[in-house]
């Protein structure tokens, strides 16, 4: 499964492992929420598309050079993402409290 949303100058493309991420994520929270795993997946799904007029505003990841994999945070989530030509590849999610 792959999410795809364009913004304005670059497209935002979720990967198999961060669409997973999102799905359990959701599944996690809806067994106490369902209303807030809604909110919280639309706010994770939204996060990205702000970089759109700025990619490079995340942190780089220096470990994973020569790609370009930067992070953001979305409230207690962090989003990793790499930048490929115009295209912002969302590869994980995770909420920062998770063991991984």
């Amino acid at each position: 499964m792959s999410l795809i949303r364009t913004a304005s100058l670059m497209r935002v493309v979720w990967v198999g492992k961060a669409a997973s991420d999102l799905a359990r994520l959701h599944a996690f929270l809806a067994e106490v929420n369902p209303r807030a795993a809604k909110v919280v997946v639309r706010k994770l799904i939204a996060a990205p598309l702000g970089l759109s007029d700025a990619p490079r505003m995340g942190g780089r990841l220096v470990e994973f050079a020569p790609r370009e994999i930067r992070r953001i945070f979305a409230g207690d989530y962090e989003l990793r993402y790499e930048i490929v030509e115009e295209t912002i590849y969302v590869l994980r999610v995770w909420h920062v409290r998770e063991d991984r």
